[in-house]
């Protein structure tokens, strides 16, 4: 591209098109005095995303032209007010077949099909109110009922051809609503001449709410996000989450160290976790993977450093009483606002909403320290399981980006011996990687923390014993007497060890809440 084709590039003026997130997908959104087709099947959200774009011109003291020839302004009506609108300020031409029509005058058919007297008819109403109404910006909905009508392929494509000049010729931003039968594609000719076309997706899971997607095939003359972005359809309108592209956020940064506030931890960990690293901790269910996650949680907040917590597995109710009752003090954490905590239902939320949601806990709420408690719950989010390690991929490297510390738990299947297993092997996305193991001795059941990797720096490689009461955690002293703790079934191989002797009494000082 030459020089002066390049700032011509970037000069070409736009239209918001009022969405959410849409706009930043168009980079700015869509360029002016053209066609676009926007395809979907029933109930994926066509009549909302024209109903936002027309809302929007009129915000802007734009003409606004809606043409349908299946829905009444009643029920255009209806839409708008579920999403609490008001439609002042946008102008209906209703082109639907009238009574009069339905009788098939015999005289006026007597030598033309009814199909191109209602063509001619229609093509001739909307070139005469577009002319009076001058508007900025219109929506054709649906338009693939020109398709029937024009019978052939030809005949479709020369009305397409002379409706884009015309609209081009009048100034007008145009969006052409078309059905999209599951399984087929759209129709090859109007994508061919239209400026762009974004088909709109949604996919119905065995539980949980729909899952809607979109993708922008083409957008000539402007750079644009491809692929599929998640987006949302609730009381308000149309939010879209753009496809993350971790790439797009990287800054240098200063390397510094954060404490756990147990310096035993931190001396596993080589001195503690590096800003703009990852921690996963890996475990069985109730080994105290949340309660660590929470120490560092709470040791931000000490810091008055604020973390937003994810919690995919229990409610914030369950949260807080927990950590209350092994001495961390999360409510008041709350209340100051250093700490942020949400519930995330996986049969609601999409993978893109939940990125959006971790993306402004960083950016709007200028949180250091990210927790996702726990991946097992995220996993249940993705609809195409093969593309989790993918998503977490960009996610963990935005936030590496940002300076953040993301703390991450796993629950593996299983509870000791060899039939502990992970769903999903993600040790190698993170920079760190605690393993938490259930072992028995002397009739009770002890808990073992080890570092399995440190992708920067140094770290121990003793296998050290956790230990979680009333008083919150402790780490104890390498277990170096035994061998076989990670089988779940340790080997005394010492001369005489305190440990041993105090099995039983320690067993019941360490009885409480059950750890998760």
């Amino acid at each position: 591209m030459a020089k002066h084709d390049a700032k011509e590039f970037n000069d070409i003026e736009r239209v918001p098109t009022g969405i959410q997130g849409l706009d930043e997908v168009l980079g700015g959104g869509l360029p002016k005095n053209h066609l676009y087709l926007i395809e979907g099947e029933s109930g994926a959200g066509k009549t909302t995303v024209g109903l936002h774009f027309l809302l929007e011109g009129a915000r802007r003291g734009e003409r606004t032209l809606w043409i349908t020839m299946s829905e009444t302004a009643r029920e255009l009506q209806q839409a708008a007010r579920s999403h609490g609108w008001s439609l002042e300020g946008v102008e209906l031409c209703n082109l639907l077949v009238s009574q009069e029509m339905l009788k098939n005058d015999g005289e006026k058919y007597s030598f033309f099909s009814p199909a191109d007297v209602e063509l001619n008819d229609t093509t001739k109403t909307i070139l005469e109110t577009v002319e009076q109404a001058k508007p900025a910006r219109v929506v054709f909905d649906p338009f693939s009922d020109i398709r029937h009508l024009a019978r052939d392929v030809l005949r479709y494509r020369r009305q397409l051809l002379a409706l884009r000049e015309f609209f081009t010729e009048m100034d007008c931003t145009v969006l052409l609503m078309q059905e999209m039968t599951r399984g087929t594609p759209g129709d090859i000719q109007a994508e061919a001449l239209v400026h762009g076309y974004l088909t709109l997706h949604q996919d119905s899971p065995e539980y949980g709410g729909q899952r809607r997607r979109l993708r922008v095939h083409k957008m000539r003359g402007i750079s644009f996000r491809d692929g599929y972005h998640d987006f949302a359809i609730q009381t308000g309108g149309i939010q879209v989450y753009p496809r993350l592209v971790a790439s797009e956020y990287f800054e240098e940064r200063e390397e510094e160290m954060i404490s756990s506030g147990l310096e035993p931890l931190d001396n596993l960990l080589g001195g503690g976790l590096d800003r703009g690293s990852s921690l996963l901790i890996m475990g069985p269910a109730g080994v105290g993977k949340s309660t660590l996650a929470t120490q560092y949680a709470t040791a931000a907040a000490e810091r008055r450093e604020k973390t937003a917590l994810f919690i995919f597995d229990e409610t914030v109710r369950a949260f807080c009483s927990r950590s209350e009752k092994l001495g961390m003090p999360v409510r008041k954490h709350l209340q100051e606002g250093l700490l942020r905590i949400r519930q995330i239902d996986s049969a609601e939320f999409s993978p893109g909403q939940f990125t959006h949601l971790v993306m402004n806990a960083v950016d709007q709420d200028h949180c250091q320290l990210v927790v996702i408690d726990s991946l097992s719950g995220y996993l249940s989010a993705m609809p195409e399981e093969r593309f989790l390690s993918t998503h977490i991929h960009e996610l963990l490297t935005f936030l590496s980006h940002r300076n953040i510390v993301t703390i991450l738990t796993l629950a593996q299947h299983g509870v000791v011996g060899d039939r502990v297993q992970s769903p999903v092997d993600i040790s190698y996305l993170a920079d760190s990687v605690l393993l938490l193991r259930y072992f028995e001795l002397q009739g009770a059941v002890r808990r073992a923390l080890s570092v399995v990797k440190k992708r920067s720096g140094r770290h121990e490689v003793f296998i050290r014993e956790l230990q979680i009461g009333p008083v919150g955690l402790n780490v104890g002293k390498p277990l170096t007497e035994f061998h076989g703790v990670l089988t779940g079934l340790p080997q005394f191989s010492g001369a005489a060890s305190e440990l041993t002797k105090t099995a039983v009494k320690n067993g019941q000082e360490r009885a409480g809440p059950a750890q998760e």
